[in-house]
Order: C-alpha cells, then sequence, then structure tokens
C-alpha cells in the first residue's frame, strides 16, 4: 500500500490513518507521514490482496467523508 503527498490533507489526519489502519504507532506514523509529505510517496504496508484491498477501501471512506484528497494506491510487492 503506497500513500502519496497531496499537500492539503492535513498531516495530523494523515498520522490518524496510519495508526488506526495501518497499526502503527504514533512515532512510527509520524515518520512516515513527514516521509511521504517530503519525498512525495512512500510504501505504508505490505498485506494480502483481500487485506490491503478492504483497508485501501476503509481509508478512502474515511478520507472522503471528511473532505480530504488523500490518495492511496495499491502496488504489487517487488
Amino acid at each position: 500500500m503506497v500513500f502519496l503527498n497531496d499537500d492539503v490533507t492535513p498531516m495530523q489526519f494523515v498520522v490518524h490513518v496510519l495508526q488506526e489502519y495501518l497499526d502503527l504507532g504514533y512515532d512510527d506514523a509520524l515518520k512516515l507521514m513527514l516521509r511521504v509529505h517530503h519525498e512525495g510517496r512512500a510504501v505504508c504496508g505490505s498485506f494480502e490482496r483481500d487485506e490491503a484491498e478492504t483497508r485501501l477501501a476503509a481509508i478512502r471512506a474515511l478520507a472522503h467523508g471528511h473532505n480530504h484528497p488523500l490518495q492511496c494506491i495499491l502496488e504489487e510487492a517487488r
């Protein structure tokens, strides 16, 4: 699962998503959010396809519900 920087979604919202949907602690979520912000994208989790699709749908629904354009995509593991 890859998060993409959008310069609109609040950073604290991204940290919250990383904590709640990818099971990261606050410090790890903050570091990962900053990596997405500075590098434009970052791999934020690796899951079996069904699990990844379920988490992705939940993240997108939450972001949409808060009117945030948070972008998260799935890419095949290499």
